[in-house]
């Protein structure tokens, strides 16, 4: 789940903030008794992460490749962790829980998620410049600590937008180039946003999981590509490799 589905999620729970844990269960080895009784202070977004605050802790929560959530329904998989509520209930599947003493603020870095309005482009710019010289850009925009929230499919949406081949290495791209590609991961986040909300993300790709370009009409090459490898396409003729 990428960054603007997990602000979506927020705006859809937010009728649970102030409201009481009346019943809590699920299979995740989290304490999760100590969440019994207390009140969700409030509901965050960092990067990948969704985060639900209480007084002295928070619940961080990931959902990995195949996670998913319901509120106020239910799935037939075995639930990962049930909050209930007496406005009803809200239900996780298939992620990753971890409850972290402390305020979300002095554990997370606004600067670097893409979707807050505390982002810093130039802290992004400089990040990129001190990688390792032989990283690509598809790994380098799935760099959690650089671009909180940017996933596989902004990755491939961005590249074919500013036109750069997913191999190519961050050290040989240009200062314009770089700008251009901090710029677009920002402005796509929100675009995703914008068309999910209306459920038409998938009719606006037009790089990820097309066999056709747009600009050139070739077939896309469909690879994997990067560290760990992820699904990846790219057109050979308006995507540059520079090396």
């Amino acid at each position: 789940m990428e960054g603007p589905s997990i602000v979506i999620l927020c705006e859809e729970a937010k009728a649970f903030i102030n409201k009481k844990v009346i019943g809590v269960k699920g299979n995740t080895k989290i304490d999760k008794e100590r969440l019994l009784n207390q009140k969700i202070t409030d509901l965050k977004s960092w990067g990948k992460h969704f985060i639900i605050c209480f007084d002295a802790f928070f619940v961080r929560i990931h959902f990995l490749m195949f996670g998913s959530y319901r509120i106020n329904e239910r799935k037939e998989n075995p639930v990962r962790l049930s909050l209930k509520f007496k406005n009803g209930e809200f239900n996780f599947y298939n992620c990753s829980i971890k409850i972290v003493d402390g305020d979300f603020y002095s554990e997370y870095d606004e600067e670097i998620n893409v979707m807050s309005d505390e982002w810093n482009e130039k802290k992004a710019i400089r990040a990129l410049k001190q990688l390792n010289e032989n990283t690509q850009v598809c790994d380098a925009l799935l760099n959690q600590n650089i671009f909180a929230g940017v996933g596989n499919i902004i990755k491939n949406e961005v590249l074919f937008r500013i036109k750069i081949h997913p191999q190519s290495l961050v050290s040989a791209l240009t200062p314009k180039q770089l700008k251009d590609l901090v710029t677009e991961a920002r402005n796509y986040c929100f675009d995703f946003y914008r068309w999910k909300k209306k459920y038409e993300l998938k009719k606006h790709w037009l790089a990820y999981k097309k066999k056709i370009c747009p600009r050139d009409n070739i077939p896309f090459t469909r690879t994997y590509s990067g560290y760990p490898e992820r699904l990846t396409f790219y057109c050979r003729k308006c995507q540059k490799l520079y090396k």
